[in-house]
């Protein structure tokens, strides 16, 4: 039997994405191995849920680093150690660089709350609604050296129908719970 990849998932926040993704693991619809969650912001709460999941966590705070590329190089000599083979980011809300982006080419994929390209960047959501967009939705992208410009792997979309910010929002979780792991799931036994 094939070895199950390692990955690593990268968050800033909340981790509703990171928690779907560990579900999917356990409940064996997800054939991976979460080897480590990496955040850069220690008190995420993103802490809390890779502990209660026994799944080893790692913070760092990017201003103690002179430049990105030297935390990027500590990134990816932690990753390489414990041979982790793709970065999954789970609402890591900072920009990949070229060291990361050269160690894991084609390896590292981004989940966004919008029909990429339409809404790019930071409140993807927010950018929706003022825009008074028809459809609202989540996209699974490979990440390059740009903001959510990488290939597409995976979207789906819903008629936003005059609903509130919060109803979308809940539409976009539920979507990107289910979407997330069944779409690494795929990539992975390709």
């Amino acid at each position: 039997m094939k070895n199950k990849i390692k990955i690593a998932v990268f968050a800033s926040g909340n981790g509703s994405n990171f928690q779907a993704i560990a579900d999917a693991v356990k409940a064996g619809s997800l054939n991976t191995e979460i080897a480590l969650v990496v955040t850069d912001r220690p008190n995420a709460y993103v802490v809390e849920r890779a502990k209660q999941a026994n799944i080893p966590s790692f913070a760092f705070m990017p201003s103690d680093y002179d430049s990105k590329q030297l935390y990027e190089e500590m990134l990816k000599e932690k990753l390489a150690s414990l041979q982790v083979e793709w970065i999954v980011l789970a609402g890591f809300m900072r920009l990949i660089g070229p060291v990361l982006l050269g160690a894991y080419e084609n390896r590292i994929v981004n989940i966004h709350p919008s029909v990429l390209p339409a809404f790019p960047g930071k409140d993807a959501i927010g950018q929706t609604m003022a825009a008074g967009a028809e459809a609202a939705g989540v996209t699974v992208h490979y990440v390059d050296a740009g903001m959510d410009t990488g290939s597409i792997i995976a979207q789906e979309s819903f008629k936003v129908n005059g609903r509130s910010r919060e109803a979308v929002e809940k539409e976009i979780h539920a979507i990107e719970h289910r979407l997330y792991p069944a779409t690494l799931q795929r990539l992975f036994t390709q």
